[in-house]
């Protein structure tokens, strides 16, 4: 009988809440996900033009290791994905680079194949050279708790003029790939978020910056689907439920979650929220308060999002259908799409319609809506000159604060693991502590299956689910990691000496 099986409450419907609700759901708990906004969805929870057309907040891409969202994908039985596309990546100077779909190439070891196949338009050999010293810190940084202690204190900018990476390079390939891949210029970046992002997303393997998008807003093509078979077994979704508190028990244990003027029974608690959320919470909590932990998060920090989209009145050619952008503002890195490529919606309409995004985008928010339309035009243009005489029909401006976690130097100390102080709250997002390697919506997912599976430990009722690890280190890799860390332990002092 349902009243049996162990209460859950998960507070946040994004992938790692609607991750842990779908595992549980699965294996016949009495799950319930409250979820703040209107819609399921987090970041991609859905909104209207004055047109009245859907959009979300960006573009999000889905990258060649997200294979446990790939495999979700598979089980649910959906097909919301494109080919794997090619990018490019513009300065004020014109186009940068060209990047080719790698796994179509013949593979070399890493990271030769991302040196020699990405196509650099205007950076010299001697600058893309100047990298190479920069691999033993990729060796070093292990993703263990150590190397984060190591590394996470010391800024990117640091890291990479320590290492002799030349200004330009600098300047040209990895403060872009910082702006856009961890929201912040590289003097507010974590040296260690910096290693674990690049290597993740680039330099672990030859195809991992392959890239496929979702033919559609992820609300629609992925969420809206996802939702109807965790209902069908038996989940239990609410929007508009803005958690406030979590009441404790005698022995300290979670027993319910208030919103506002309801109260939710819990036997167990997932919470699935942004660095943002979980400090709204925290400080309207007094269960929370009270312990150390939660109160560190307060010195986390997140990063402001601008998102627009503009339908222009003419067909206008772009090279590329996903383009990462830097120089046009110093401290901000942007993204433009071709949704017209991407999205099936658009494919066949007469006008153009483009994804424009901007990462830290702190001095941009104020802005009006004519002055920021003007703004995207005006730099889309300078990428692609046709959109100068373009018209625009409707567009969608949204405006996001904190939205996206910001892996300042120093925020490992504060962010928080899996398991709490609290015996039956688990955490999972973005931003929580584990030893998987994935980054972003991948790791959300996962860090969602696995406070899923530490409350089926916990009451011993399911199977818990299996979680595909990422790709092993190729063999060199493994190779000088291994030596590296023998030769730590024998006491040698091989990395730089800002590092304790």
């Amino acid at each position: 009988m349902e009243s049996q099986n162990p209460k859950v409450v998960v507070i946040g419907a994004g992938w790692a809440g609607l991750g842990a609700t779908y595992r549980l759901a699965k294996q016949g708990y009495n799950v319930t996900l409250l979820e703040a906004g209107a819609y399921p969805g987090g970041l991609v929870a859905g909104w209207k033009t004055p047109g009245g057309r859907s959009v979300e907040a960006g573009i999000h891409g889905f990258w060649y290791p997200y294979s446990n969202i790939f495999s979700l994908i598979r089980e649910l039985g959906i097909s919301p994905f494109t080919p794997f596309t090619r990018s490019s990546q513009y300065s004020p100077a014109g186009l940068e680079v060209e990047s080719p779909i790698f796994q179509d190439l013949p593979r070399l070891p890493t990271p030769l194949g991302t040196f020699l196949y990405t196509q650099f338009k205007r950076l010299p050999l001697s600058d893309r050279l100047s990298a190479l010293p920069l691999l033993y810190a990729v060796v070093d940084f292990d993703n263990s708790d150590e190397a984060w202690q190591r590394y996470d204190k010391v800024t990117a900018r640091e890291l990479f003029k320590d290492f002799g990476v030349s200004a330009r390079l600098y300047r040209d390939s990895f403060e872009p790939m910082l702006l856009v891949g961890l929201f912040a210029p590289g003097e507010q970046c974590s040296a260690a978020a910096a290693l674990g992002m690049l290597y993740y997303f680039i330099l672990a393997h030859q195809p991992d910056f392959d890239v496929v998008w979702c033919r559609g807003t992820v609300g629609e093509k992925i969420f809206r689907p996802w939702v109807e078979q965790i209902e069908q077994a038996g989940g239990k979704i609410l929007s508009n439920r803005r958690v406030s508190d979590i009441l404790l028990d005698s022995e300290g244990l979670a027993k319910a979650v208030v919103c506002g003027d309801e109260v939710f029974e819990a036997d167990a608690v997932i919470f699935a929220v942004g660095v943002s959320g979980m400090q709204k919470i925290v400080s309207g909590s007094s269960s929370l308060q009270n312990r150390k932990e939660f109160r560190n998060l307060m010195n986390l920090g997140a990063v402001d999002v601008l998102a627009t989209r503009l339908w222009c009145d003419r067909k206008i050619h772009i090279p590329r259908p996903s383009n990462a952008c830097f120089g046009f503002d110093a401290t901000t890195g942007w993204t433009f799409f071709d949704l017209n490529a991407l999205h099936d919606e658009y494919r066949d309409v007469p006008e153009t319609v483009i994804e424009a995004d901007f990462y830290h985008a702190n001095q941009l928010l104020p802005m009006s809506d004519e002055e920021i339309v003007q703004m995207v035009q005006d730099y889309l243009a300078i990428c692609v000159p046709e959109f100068r005489a373009a018209k625009i029909c409707d567009r969608s401006i949204i405006r996001l604060s904190r939205a996206v976690t910001h892996f300042a130097p120093g925020s490992y100390q504060n962010m928080l693991p899996a398991k709490t102080s609290i015996d039956n709250v688990f955490m999972s997002g973005d931003w929580i502590i584990n030893r998987h390697g994935s980054w972003s919506q991948e790791k959300a997912y996962v860090t969602g299956l696995e406070a899923a599976n530490l409350v089926i430990e916990r009451f011993g009722k399911g199977t818990t689910a299996e979680i595909i690890p990422v790709e092993p280190d190729e063999p060199h890799i493994q190779i000088m990691r291994s030596l590296n860390r023998n030769l730590r332990n024998l006491g040698n002092t091989f990395p730089p000496i800002w590092l304790p």
